[in-house]
């Protein structure tokens, strides 16, 4: 990576900072995904009534050697290795439409824009470089989420059954693989919407089309229609890799000077 790279990823990073009305929004939609959200969850399992039809329906769905568990440590299983996994994918997604969406309507807003196109990089190198700067804000803020998640969700857990309960194989998928795919299929989308906006509003319409599908599967948990189980994610890993991968390289291909300075 050459320095004039570094130097629009540092650039990003920095204004987004120092927008305290942008940095604000990414931090307090992850803080309540992560730490509010998934503990009225656990609240809701654990004193949830065991003759619950939908709970009844969800544990139908569990496998044979989940069975074996207490009704307890069942219920935190699944809600920590099956539901919260799905529900944490709307962060990535959310953090990185705040700074993506802003890329090019930002250089615009500020007219900064024309300035940038005279820089020594190509067209496809500057879009590579507004990618990846919204790519490891929203993996930093992935990180700190899901850390502050653990933490505080296993604390939750033990002063409620006394146990460590850990995160499954499950979190691995979403982690290291669907997390950072999802993220980038966001990116690319909101950054090449963000050449042609005029506004952050308009650029970020594209990423609300990658949560409805995240929402579908959630409430079919939630209703016992099926469980999202770790072969499921793996196959779900493998699709988004394929669909950023192929997007970014049609984006990057069809990214001109023109598209910046239509007006």
């Amino acid at each position: 990576m050459n320095r004039e790279i570094t130097a629009i990823i540092k650039k990003d990073m920095k204004e987004i900072t120092a927008d305290r009305q942008l940095f604000i929004t990414i931090l307090i939609v992850p803080l309540v995904l992560t730490l509010v959200l998934p503990s009225v969850f656990l609240m809701t399992f654990y004193f949830l009534p065991e003759e619950s039809a939908d709970l009844q329906a969800m544990i139908d769905l569990m496998p044979d050697t989940a069975l074996n568990m207490e009704m307890e440590e069942l219920m935190i299983t699944l809600l920590l290795n099956h539901i919260l996994p799905m529900f944490f994918l709307i962060i990535p997604i959310m953090a990185s439409s705040v700074m993506a969406s802003s890329s090019f309507v930002g250089e615009r807003v500020q007219s900064t824009l024309e300035t940038l196109l005279y820089c020594p990089l190509s067209l496809k190198q500057i879009f590579c470089a507004k990618v990846l700067a919204s790519f490891l804000m929203s993996m930093l803020v992935a990180g700190i989420s899901f850390s502050a998640m653990a933490i505080v969700l296993g604390t939750e857990i033990y002063l409620l059954t006394g146990s460590v309960i850990l995160p499954g194989i499950s979190w691995i998928f979403v982690m290291f693989i669907m997390a950072p795919a999802i993220s980038l299929t966001a990116i690319t989308l909101i950054v090449r919407s963000s050449a042609r906006a005029q506004n952050v509003m308009e650029a970020q319409q594209r990423a609300v089309f990658l949560i409805l599908p995240l929402i579908f599967l959630l409430a079919g948990q939630f209703s016992g229609l099926l469980l999202v189980s770790p072969q499921m994610l793996a196959v779900f890993s493998l699709v988004l890799v394929l669909a950023a991968w192929v997007l970014l390289k049609t984006s990057m291909g069809k990214f001109c000077s023109e598209m910046l300075l239509k007006r």
